[in-house]
């Protein structure tokens, strides 16, 4: 199976089988609240056809597992690589498909998952199939992820789900101020080869060189940035790169998106009711553009991608070789409810003192959950960078206008947030769960 042959990485497949089951009733009860007319969505840039995307992430699971697995098999429906290949049909042509309605898009699902969960009965442990479940997984828990932030960009309720069954996290815990003081280095940014699973855009860990800084210890909350913008952050033409201007201008842009002022204070629209906005939470939904200006107003700077790392994963000695790197800014457990704000189960972001607990050696907190954090660095492959099997178009075409960003966000699958983890979006986009912790010019 080409390159699979270099996987290490094993589940049993009764494991794969309970993840593919529980990944499935997620990906449908992202919607299943909905009506039939609200699955019908306007032409945005930043949404989907409903019915498209839950297509799209059954067709993913026929071509990257079953057809990668068993070549000769035929696609579980006869047309899927005509409506559901994300690279061979257009954005603005999903519009105009002639899909299959909801009860038909819901048994494609079903045919798919059960067609899965039919060859894991019969597979033995092995790598490469392994990595094949976990890509899909994962593909699948990105969607997730859309499909709560489409029914923000919408208006439309949150989706009604509590993940794992545990208690929401206590959303008020206040402030964090201050920086965490780094002393640079050399530091091995990217993946290890000895992860369980990574995306082809996080191999391999190679050195850079990293000059000592300062970063603070949380992100930007509501309230610092509401202070930019009543100092005429949006309007004063210094603050902003000519890039960054041209989106505002074009825009119109006075405040990050869904906020609105009112004599008593700004409230924020979350999904379909507005609420008081929330002095301590991070800053949410706004552009890499409007990160920049703030920076700029606050005589700070946007963390590069590998100062982001090393703060998040260097263990507690300081020391950032790819040996020495944590998968988590606490350690190498599993992401739990003390130590980040996850997969929904808060229903939105929490203050920014919250989840002590998953502090990373250097004292930051939030670098794993709450929201998407920008970087300084464009989005580029990593020395040596090679399009890995068999997901060829997850990161190639998307190289150079993208910026990174990382640490996953409260709607985040803990599958889909580690600290090596590169997400990546244009600067322009305000819709996704982005948000940004900043750096000491000197």
């Amino acid at each position: 199976m080409e390159r699979l042959a270099d996987k290490h990485f094993t589940l049993p497949p009764a494991r794969l089988a309970a993840m593919v089951e529980e990944a499935h009733a997620r990906t449908v009860a992202c919607v299943a609240d909905l009506h039939d007319a609200q699955l019908e969505v306007p032409l945005l840039e930043v949404v989907n056809p409903f019915r498209w995307e839950l297509g799209h992430c059954a067709f993913f699971y026929d071509v990257f597992v079953l057809r990668v697995l068993e070549p000769r098999r035929a696609p579980v429906m006869a047309r899927g690589d005509d409506l559901y290949d994300s690279f061979s049909v257009d954005h603005d042509e999903r519009w105009r498909l002639d899909l299959p309605d909801r009860r038909g898009t819901l048994d494609y699902m079903e045919q798919v998952k059960d067609a899965v969960l039919e060859r894991l009965v019969h597979a033995a442990e092995d790598p490469g199939e392994t990595y094949l479940h976990l890509l899909a997984l994962t593909h699948s828990d990105m969607h997730c992820e859309a499909f709560t932030y489409m029914r923000q960009t919408l208006g439309y309720p949150p989706p009604r789900f509590r993940a794992g069954g545990s208690a929401a996290p206590a959303k008020e815990a206040g402030l964090l101020r201050g920086d965490a003081t780094i002393a640079g280095g050399t530091f091995a940014l990217g993946a290890g080869p000895d992860a369980p699973f990574v995306f082809d855009n996080e191999k391999w860990a190679h050195p850079v060189a990293v000059a000592p800084f300062r970063i603070a210890r949380a992100p930007v909350t509501n309230a610092e940035f509401a202070a930019f913008v009543a100092d005429g952050g949006y309007l004063a033409r210094a603050l902003w790169s000519r890039q960054g201007w041209g989106w505002r201008a074009r825009t119109g842009a006075l405040h990050p998106a869904y906020w609105q002022r009112t004599d008593g204070g700004w409230l924020r629209r979350d999904f379909d009711r507005m609420v008081a906005l929330e002095p301590h939470a991070p800053v949410m939904h706004v552009t890499w553009y409007e990160a920049e200006a703030y920076c700029k107003w606050a005589g700070r700077r946007l963390p590069t991608e590998a100062e982001w790392e090393f703060a998040a994963s260097a263990a507690a000695n300081g020391a950032g070789d790819a040996a020495a790197k944590q998968r988590y800014p606490w350690g190498g457990a599993d992401p739990n409810a003390e130590r980040a704000n996850l997969d929904a189960a808060a229903m939105g972001c929490t203050d920014v003192a919250a989840f002590p607990a998953g502090d990373s050696a250097h004292g930051c907190r939030q670098m794993i959950g709450n929201v998407w954090e920008w970087t300084a660095t464009p989005f580029y492959p990593h020395p040596g960078f090679v399009i890995d099997f068999p997901y060829k178009d997850y990161s190639a075409p998307w190289f150079g206008y993208r910026k990174v960003l990382k640490g996953g966000a409260w709607a985040t699958r803990p599958r889909f947030a580690y600290t090596t983890l590169r997400n990546f979006f244009p600067p322009h986009r305000n819709d996704v769960y982005a948000g940004f912790r900043t750096c000491a010019l000197a």
